[in-house]
């Protein structure tokens, strides 16, 4: 329960470490050189682990650090529909190969409400309806990633909303891989950094709530927890 603040510097060129106690003025962990981080590690709002001590960053050292760490980082929200949900492993693997990270995650079944604050800007649309039938027909999987410019390259690695015109004009984007038409189409994304901000707090609230249900029942099931070694070797 005790929360300390620390200035961590990492050198690029050998990868070693340094952390410095901020509060009481001295160095905590002197220079030294440690294979587990990296500098795509560093951005953020991410959480790495420096000889076991978990740390949390919060933000950048100096204005330089900024400029050549910080400048491209967006977040967006990624969801899943009903579709392709037992796609998900396959799903998992075409993001993180596509070199974002995976922050948040929650699979749920939406309510009619829910749905239309996700879709309130199609509300004029003529398959209106139809969209809110199928976004909350079954189990959903939404996911906050990480990334360079990542509004537009998530948008750019689903494809055309339709799935033919996807099939033809991006054969192999999520949507043509995975999708059926322009509504069964396996995966959303936001159209601009404003929408993915507005989403994501649909799903995952900043200001403490939860958001839509989660679906697990807690029956029958267990909890599996993937170490960080499995997760950095890609396993």
């Amino acid at each position: 329960s005790l929360f300390r603040r620390y200035e961590l510097l990492y050198y690029p060129k050998d990868g070693s470490v340094e952390m410095y106690d901020v509060k009481n003025h001295r160095t905590f962990l002197k220079r030294t050189k440690y294979d587990d981080l990296h500098l795509e590690d560093l951005f953020i709002g991410n959480k790495v682990t420096v000889f076991s001590r978990h740390l949390s960053l919060v933000d950048y050292g100096d204005q330089y650090t900024a400029r050549k760490l910080g400048s491209r980082k967006e977040r967006t929200l990624a969801l899943v529909k009903p579709d392709a949900v037992p796609k998900i492993g396959e799903l998992v693997d075409i993001i993180i190969n596509a070199g974002f990270t995976i922050t948040k995650a929650k699979m749920m079944v939406l309510s009619r409400k829910e749905a239309m604050d996700l879709h309130v800007d199609h509300q004029s649309k003529p398959f209106y309806n139809e969209l809110l039938h199928f976004i909350t027909s079954g189990p959903a999987v939404a996911m906050e990633i990480l990334g360079d410019d990542a509004v537009s390259e998530w948008k750019k690695l689903l494809g055309p909303a339709n799935s033919g015109v996807a099939r033809a004009d991006a054969p192999g984007s999520i949507r043509a891989l995975f999708g059926t038409d322009g509504i069964r189409n396996a995966a959303h994304g936001p159209d601009s950094f404003a929408s993915a901000a507005r989403e994501l707090e649909l799903f995952f609230p900043s200001s403490g709530g939860h958001g839509p249900a989660n679906s697990a029942k807690f029956t029958n099931c267990t909890c599996c927890i993937i170490k960080p070694h499995a997760v950095n070797e890609g396993e």
